[in-house]
């Protein structure tokens, strides 16, 4: 069984972060070419730089969790050593303040305030 297992994990790995990889590139371009697009239109400068900022941290955000998933499989199950464990709590601690701080550049506030209703002028103090 691990004979066939073993190659089939690596395979995945490799595939999820070939996965990643790809989307971000990809999330790149695209993120890029529509900007481009925005501005040879005439379209407002700021507006335009904020929604590419907003395309690339999702292609960004989206291709980490990519990249996390794959080490995941590949610590758990591929090199469970202690050290393995360590490294990877340190990559994953690094990708998540990574994943909050382009979510914050997305939505322009933290992940936990996503549920609260926006304050109305009058209720501001």
């Amino acid at each position: 069984m691990d004979e066939f297992l073993a190659p089939l994990l690596h395979w995945i790995i490799r595939t999820l972060e070939w996965g990643g990889i790809a989307v971000i590139v990809i999330g790149t371009a695209s993120a890029s070419i529509a900007y481009l697009g925005r501005q040879m239109r005439g379209g407002d400068g700021d507006e335009n730089y904020r929604t590419f900022r907003t395309g690339l941290s999702r292609a960004i955000l989206l291709g980490l969790e990519f990249l996390v998933a794959a080490d995941i499989i590949n610590t758990v199950a591929i090199e469970p050593t202690l050290d393995s464990v360590a490294v990877l709590g340190g990559i994953v601690l690094i990708r998540t303040f990574l994943s909050m701080s382009l979510e914050v550049e997305i939505d322009g506030r933290w992940p936990w305030q996503r549920w609260r209703e926006p304050q109305s002028g009058a209720d501001k103090r």
